[in-house]
């Protein structure tokens, strides 16, 4: 990540996303900047807060989209809430430090992959010895018992027990390591996990954290319990891999090191911001509760101290990115001071029929592409003509501005309306080698009705 420049980051990213350059350069500079933080050696490092983000477009035009490949891109720990969700009854905005111990939950796991990769080889050796053992026991050697002969010297005829035996092991050892015996069964045993859940306590007045820790402290004091299990051989390797790790990784470590990767290089991205913003009405009602939740999001953006299961996690450093369409409301809805926390608005412009042309084509995970391996895992080539794709392309963006604009998401309709028959027919109608050819008249034809019926299919319920 260290070695990213702005530049860089706007080249991965356009390989997922087309258009939007004014928000990639943003949200690459907000990248950039975090690691100049880390890299200042003077007392101000602390003072550099990063400038959080406030993107402005409709439906369907890559704003998470961006936040979320940024975030794979920076390898960074990254979670999406709905500020909607905040509004509900009951809620009104109670739990918007939710959002904090999501962030470190999802800094756990990055960590814990990360250690996991590290002791992977070792653990694996550990594994193997285990699986031989439960395949071929070992013999127990009898007092000091006879030196094991070399291979060489070996004698079956004159061998002693634990001289065939450990051939035998030898010789499973080979078939382990060659995947030959992956589908036998064998009998393991496997911790059982606590049940989750343990009710109420205290009238409901003890909070997400609290009750994580409880549960926690719960689970470590009751008697581990384990169950016999009757699995392949692939499966219990995965099993025994995943508690032989655990128990080579240092978990105390692991959360001081997801800390401080949440609070350096957390990314929060808070989508439909707009549906909390108060419009212009000044009086009671829903409003007065999208005021509140306004400002109980204001110290976690501004920056406060959240209690979660793993610590204390300090959101100073966190970069916010909000989202909203703003159809209904303007961002000058939202109160000063949550304006304030958002510096950097970018406008993200709506799609052209051109955009949906290169949606089609360039992107890695393009529709198109994801639809030939589809195809291609029931053996079955599609292709599509340069025409067809363009056709695609006008007739998307044609219901788009005529019914409602979700920007490329209409592509997932029109691409499905198109391919669906076919996806039906295979593998019985059409079998394997066969070959599909999409045209232009093809398109015209097949997605005439979707057209034709646009003006009805709002009126249907």
């Amino acid at each position: 990540m260290n070695h990213l420049t702005p530049k860089q980051i706007v080249a991965e990213l356009d390989k997922y996303i087309i258009g939007q350059q004014d928000a990639k350069r943003n949200v690459a500079i907000a990248l950039r900047n975090r690691i100049r933080r880390l890299m200042v050696k003077s007392e101000l490092q602390k003072d550099i807060v990063p400038n959080n983000i406030l993107m402005i477009g409709s439906t369907g035009v890559g704003k998470t989209e961006i936040a979320r490949r940024l975030a794979k891109i920076a390898n960074a720990p990254f979670t999406k809430v709905e500020a909607s969700k905040f509004t509900e009854v009951g809620y009104v905005g109670r739990d918007v430090e939710s959002m904090a111990r999501d962030l470190v939950e999802q800094s756990v796991n990055l960590v814990k992959e990360a250690k996991n990769e590290e002791v992977k080889e070792k653990a694996a050796v550990i594994v193997e010895d285990m699986l031989l053992d439960i395949l071929i026991p070992p013999v127990k050697r009898q007092g000091f018992g006879s030196p094991v002969s070399s291979p060489e010297q070996f004698n079956p005829d004159n061998a002693t027990e634990e001289e065939l035996n450990e051939k035998t092991r030898e010789r499973f050892r080979e078939k382990l390591k060659n995947g030959e015996l992956e589908d036998r069964k064998i009998e393991i045993s496997v911790k059982q996990s606590m049940p989750s859940g343990i009710g109420m306590i205290g009238n409901g007045m003890m909070d997400e954290a609290s009750m994580a820790g409880l549960q926690d402290m719960l689970s470590n004091m009751m008697p581990k319990r384990t169950k016999k299990r009757k699995v392949t051989i692939s499966e219990a390797r995965k099993i025994l891999m995943e508690e032989e790790a655990s128990k080579l990784i240092d978990f105390d470590e692991v959360k001081e090191e997801a800390i401080r990767l949440a609070e350096n290089n957390g990314i929060i991205f808070i989508d439909e911001i707009d549906k909390i913003a108060s419009g212009s009405s000044k009086g009671g009602g829903p409003d007065v509760s999208r005021e509140g939740v306004q400002r109980d999001l204001l110290p976690i953006v501004e920056g406060s101290a959240v209690n979660t299961k793993y610590g204390l996690v300090h959101t100073d450093h966190v970069l916010f990115i909000a989202a909203g369409a703003f159809h209904v409301s303007k961002p000058s809805d939202l109160i000063p001071e949550l304006q304030g926390r958002f510096p950097i608005r970018v406008e993200l412009s709506s799609l052209t029929q051109e955009d949906f042309n290169r949606i089609l084509r360039e992107p890695k995970n393009a529709l198109t592409k994801q639809y030939q391996a589809l195809f291609e895992a029931e053996e079955v080539s599609l292709e599509f003509t340069d025409d067809a794709i363009q056709e695609i392309a006008a007739l998307a963006f044609r219901i788009n501005e005529e019914v409602e604009n979700i920007g490329a998401r209409r592509l997932h309709t029109v691409m499905s309306h198109l391919l669906n028959d076919f996806l039906f027919e295979v593998p019985d109608t059409i079998q394997a080698n066969s070959k599909i050819m999409i045209t232009k008249e093809m398109v015209q034809e097949r997605l005439s009705t979707l057209v034709k019926n646009r003006d009805l299919s709002q009126y249907i319920l």
